[in-house]
């Protein structure tokens, strides 16, 4: 199709947007990171009580491990505002960790130094209902996957504007799947891991160093086959042509029986539990991809139930690296690229998906993971191969009108900025992240990763500690800790049912809407 016409189509739906609908855009970021003990190797200490309970914190909680953090926003209309949380909640962590023992957290998303499988310790909760589910949850992962791949880390984007629906998101989502490529090549930052993550499993990696597994012309290893994915969740065809159809096949992985999964079963012969069900998925986090649609859950309610109830209200981008080269692993004009870049896939055609399509993009993503910075590197595009840097050139093209209203609707030139930024890293691949790692590793760390990664974190600790930090801040956080523990100990004292029953009751398919 020509591309005066999409440009002046989008320029369109750009100037029919309400006015205030851009001022309106909120995003939130959830970022995971291992606690690593100076020397580079996983900490095996339980969640610092200081940081108060990882089950009702509403910025700090665990992800899949004990050892790993995950630290959260609020939704912000401001980019700068979520900047700011991000930072603050960083520095009491840090703050935190230094008094506990000097514990670092982890810069990189690939792991540190892993301790046997069995012995990565599983996040811990409580004794609640809803604590205990979290942690068999987990257990369950580690039976299917593994627990290593459950330590990669990455960044989590929420994002949503007034006014979308959920046919509009799905679109949107649609569309990010199609030029996700462009992401991965921008701002993957994991081109190589140590070689204990890939101990005992077949890869493809070539050796860098004693201490380092690499593929030259990686961008993100987290997001390629060594890293989130599954061999049952490839049955999975999950199309996103509407929200309808979206609920149906995630509903189907939630309630059909899977069989490698019944035969670990629910429970072992003492009586511990090895998962909360044996279908393909336990619950809908479960799905892994590289964004998901998003609703805000009622207490004891089912994401999915709250889907169909109430629609998408925002989407999850799933896909971003920790850049290891700033201190709390994302920039505000990433943010603001990322803005720009999911105005760009929602408000361009965006035609209904197909199971050939779906096969295509699958292949991109691999690709781009793998070899994205190959010169003449060649994806997939309507059955025909196209060059990498010639269609994400001309996705950023397109993305200029809408960086220029960004610009317009918060009085600034900082989307411009972002995306004059992108477009110069993409004509220029050794300023990706993924080719910075690389150089940085081979000049200052004899190609080590646990080296370079322990050094980028010690780092990201020194600035920000050294940032202000006031005893107003201190004691907002201290009682915010304070106040989860004690939520967590009502949720507790309320349980009414045997954990058996609450199980059942609660992975009833009934429940999924």
């Amino acid at each position: 199709m020509d591309r005066y016409y999409l440009m002046s189509k989008l320029q369109d739906k750009l100037n029919a947007l309400p006015t205030d609908s851009l001022r309106g855009i909120r995003r939130g970021v959830e970022k995971e990171g291992l606690r690593v003990q100076p020397t580079g190797g996983l900490a095996l200490t339980p969640h610092p009580k200081a940081l108060g309970s990882a089950l009702t914190h509403p910025l700090i909680t665990t992800d899949y491990s004990e050892s790993q953090l995950e630290l959260i926003t609020g939704a912000h209309l401001g980019v700068q505002q979520c900047m700011d949380e991000l930072t603050e909640v960083h520095q009491f962590v840090h703050r935190t960790l230094k008094d506990s023992g000097g514990e670092l957290l982890w810069a990189s998303s690939m792991p540190c130094g892993l301790p046997t499988d069995e012995t990565i310790p599983l996040a811990r909760y409580g004794g609640s209902n809803v604590g205990r589910a979290k942690s068999v949850y987990r257990m369950g992962l580690g039976h299917r996957y593994g627990r290593r791949m459950q330590t990669i880390c990455g960044i989590h984007y929420n994002w949503s504007m007034p006014g979308v629906t959920s046919e509009q998101y799905c679109a949107l989502i649609r569309n990010f799947r199609r030029h996700a490529f462009v992401l991965l090549y921008l701002f993957g930052a994991s081109p190589a891991l140590c070689p204990c993550f890939a101990q005992g499993r077949p890869h493809a990696l070539q050796r860098l160093s004693d201490q380092a597994l690499y593929l030259p012309h990686a961008t993100s290893l987290r997001m390629g086959r060594l890293g989130y994915q599954s061999d049952a969740q490839a049955t999975l065809a999950v199309s996103y042509n509407g929200l309808d159809g979206y609920a149906d096949s995630l509903h189907e992985a939630l309630t059909q029986p899977y069989p490698a999964y019944e035969a670990v079963g629910i429970r072992n012969p003492g009586g511990d539990y090895n998962q909360l069900g044996t279908s393909l998925l336990q619950i809908e986090n479960e799905f892994y991809g590289t964004i998901r649609p998003k609703r805000t859950v009622r207490t004891g309610e089912r994401p999915l139930h709250a889907l169909r109830e109430r629609g998408v209200e925002y989407v999850e981008v799933r896909l971003m690296d920790l850049d290891p080269f700033v201190p709390v692993g994302i920039t505000a004009e990433t943010m603001r690229l990322l803005d720009v870049f999911l105005l760009h896939c929602l408000l361009s055609d965006s035609p209904p998906d197909t199971p050939q399509e779906i096969t295509e993009l699958k292949r991109n993503q691999h690709l781009t993971a793998e070899r994205g910075r190959e010169p003449g590197l060649c994806l997939v595009r309507n059955g025909q191969n196209v060059a990498l840097v010639d269609w994400a050139a001309q996705v950023l093209q397109e993305c200029a009108p809408l960086a220029a209203a960004l610009d317009a609707s918060h009085h600034s030139t900082d989307y411009s900025t972002a995306l004059a930024s992108a477009r110069a890293t993409l004509a220029n691949p050794v300023q990706t992240p993924s080719a910075r790692v690389l150089e940085q590793m081979a000049r200052e760390h004899g190609n080590n990763f646990t080296s370079f990664s322990t050094h980028q974190s010690a780092q990201a600790r020194d600035a920000l500690l050294d940032l202000p930090w006031s005893d107003a801040q201190h004691a907002r956080f201290t009682a915010m800790a304070e106040e989860s523990v004690a939520a967590q100990k009502a949720i507790e004292a309320a349980d009414a049912l045997p954990f058996e029953e609450w199980r059942q009751h609660y992975m009833a398919a009934q429940g999924l809407g």
